[in-house]
């Protein structure tokens, strides 16, 4: 997207919203790495595996919204930013703040289907 504007449904987050969603995605994907490790080196119980659900949440949460330009929160809160980090503005329509928070839902659904899935390889593999 060339232009940075609100865009209902679609894009409610300027670059530097976005960055931010990036580095939070890379501090899930980097703490979810080192759970994995650490779950491997302490000989952890199968279940305790389990606990890695949070940080690769953490990290799916992050990367489906940089990559939809979307904020899920901005979303369910019917607001955008295309200015300075934390200058929000209100979505003026009703319309718009519904298909906002159908997008914000279906961020919401993506993230935590990535983040089961990556569960359930984890506690499947013969660790």
């Amino acid at each position: 997207m060339s232009t940075a504007q609100y865009i209902p449904g679609s894009c409610n987050i300027g670059k530097g919203e976005i960055r931010q969603r990036q580095i939070v995605a890379l501090i899930g994907l980097a703490i979810s790495i080192s759970s994995l490790i650490a779950l491997i080196s302490t000989s952890a119980p199968r279940g305790a595996r389990l606990g890695i659900f949070i940080p690769l949440a953490v990290a799916s949460i992050g990367w489906v919204q940089s990559r939809k330009k979307f904020c899920l929160a901005y979303g369910f809160m019917g607001t955008f930013n295309f200015g300075k980090l934390g200058q929000l503005s209100k979505v003026a329509d009703s319309a718009s703040r519904a298909a906002d928070r159908k997008t914000a839902l279906s961020i919401l659904i993506q993230s935590g289907a990535y983040a089961v899935v990556g569960t359930a390889i984890i506690y499947l593999l013969p660790l």
